[in-house]
């Protein structure tokens, strides 16, 4: 079986990047879940529950900043309360903006999010300590990403004419199903990578995965910085 270099994954990456239409790089809703969220009238826990898992799981790039958070983390109980702080900053953010209605421009924030990657990346690397002598806080930063990444889906449903009957119930009920399609997405991602980790090419490839993470988040920063500069 082949092994991994960094040089061929990013060549990989970069090709399968270029492969795929720009407007699969809008962090949004489905149209038929944004027409659905207009429509409703009331309560409706469980659509929202469903809606809320849905864009988890489908949320590359959620799923890629949790995938480099739980990288080095071997021990269930330090992804729990990594996972918790995530949880909790992009709890704080979905329901305040779009309860407060605060928003900024959403490319800028999903280029925010795409770097949250870049960042998580470069933690991994080691990047930080031999440039500056010290690693930054990896909780208070996974925190503080989380904000974002919270507040980048909050945007976005500020774009849509959600009614304010029920809307409190609903959005917690979103919530709660991001949080589960969060779980069920971990749960694959911790299996894998402790399947991973078992193999002796590893720590070898290990570098490379960090390397091609490193450049989907610059990528994915890229496509929503250049959304903002042409669309102003």
């Amino acid at each position: 079986m082949p092994v991994l270099t960094a040089q061929g994954s990013i060549r990989l990456f970069i090709l399968l990047l270029l492969s795929v239409p720009t407007m699969v790089f809008a962090h949004g809703v489905a149209s038929s879940d944004a027409a659905y969220l207009q429509s409703v009238d009331g309560i409706a826990f469980l659509p929202f529950v469903y809606l809320g898992a849905k864009h988890m799981v489908t949320g590359y790039d959620h799923l890629l900043f949790l995938a480099g958070v739980v990288f080095f983390l071997y021990r269930l109980r330090d992804v729990g309360i990594y996972v918790t702080l995530f949880a909790l900053g992009h709890s704080i953010t979905l329901l305040t903006g779009v309860l407060t209605k605060i928003s900024l421009n959403a490319y800028l924030i999903d280029c925010i999010i795409g770097l949250s990657v870049a960042y998580k990346a470069l933690d991994n690397l080691g990047a930080f300590q031999r440039w500056f002598g010290f690693t930054p806080n990896q909780k208070g930063a996974v925190l503080f990403f989380g904000l974002f990444h919270g507040f980048g889906l909050a945007t976005k449903l500020q774009d849509f004419q959600l009614p304010e009957e029920g809307l409190l119930v609903n959005l917690v009920a979103f919530n709660v199903g991001v949080e589960i399609g969060q779980l069920l997405a971990l749960v694959w991602i911790v299996l894998l990578m402790d399947i991973w980790r078992k193999r002796p090419v590893f720590v070898r490839q290990a570098y490379a995965a960090n390397t091609v993470l490193l450049c989907a988040g610059f990528l994915l920063a890229m496509y929503q910085l250049t959304g903002y500069l042409t669309a102003v």
